[in-house]
């Protein structure tokens, strides 16, 4: 289903109600469950300032936001070394990743009201999967350190699909296994590139402005934005988009 064009970022009436039944939920993870943003700059700006690259001066937040946070690694790889041959430059980002799972182990918090928002999803029995450009052993740790392994009926990688996000592969892998149709089922996603690769998936996307700019994730056209899980946005949009499930 197309997103109505009327969908903007302070209106949630063009909400969720037309997914009634809503019957699947679907979330990104860095980002989306966890504020994993600076975990993952901080491993590139030390990581590429050993290196050398820019010259040996660190990287800022604008270039992490502009050319890293939400990709695949792969493409990271071709933004970040051009020059460099694939296998090299995949072996800076394994390093770099494990970096990351080491500092996630200590220092990775849920987004405000993620475990509210499962136990609501829980007790409706929506169908739910997590549906991420992370490599599998990151999307594992951090689904485990949030208390999630048991929550998600399956984890989609992008890297094991034919296109990573921003392609819509990825959410209509997730669509195809859990039996799911896309008009009744919203994706929450934090990045530019997920908020495509749902859009173009035929499903609604609410963003959530963990850390990127809200002009910029309006550019990819999610149905409406929230802060966090707290919103009371997102829940007016969720009583009306399950409303009618709860009557019939």
């Amino acid at each position: 289903m197309s997103v109505s064009s009327n969908c903007n970022g302070s209106d949630s009436k063009c909400s969720l109600s037309r997914l009634a039944p809503l019957e699947a939920v679907l979330f990104d993870i860095d980002g989306t469950l966890c504020d994993s943003d600076p975990l993952h700059y901080y491993a590139f700006r030390e990581m590429l300032q050993e290196i050398g690259f820019n010259g040996g001066v660190p990287i800022d937040e604008q270039f992490f936001i502009d050319n890293i946070a939400g990709r695949h690694n792969e493409d990271i790889c071709h933004i970040l070394f051009p020059e460099w041959d694939l296998a090299k430059s995949l072996k800076f980002t394994d390093d770099k990743e494990a970096m990351f799972r080491r500092l996630a182990k200590e220092k990775l918090k849920p987004v405000n009201g993620l475990h509210k928002l499962c136990k609501w999803i829980q007790e409706r029995g929506f169908k739910r999967a997590a549906v991420t450009n992370a490599p599998r052993a990151n999307a594992e740790l951090m689904v485990s350190i949030l208390g999630l392994s048991d929550f998600f009926e399956l984890i989609i990688i992008g890297g094991e699909c034919e296109h990573a996000k921003p392609f819509p592969d990825p959410y209509l892998k997730a669509l195809q296994v859990l039996k799911a149709s896309p008009d009744h089922t919203i994706i929450f996603e934090d990045s530019v590139s997920g908020i495509k690769a749902g859009v173009a998936a035929g499903v609604p996307v609410v963003g959530i402005t963990t850390r990127n700019p809200e002009n910029i994730l309006m550019e990819a056209k999610p149905t409406f934005l929230i802060k966090d899980y707290e919103d009371p946005k997102l829940w007016e949009a969720l009583d009306r988009a399950t409303q009618k499930t709860e009557v019939v």
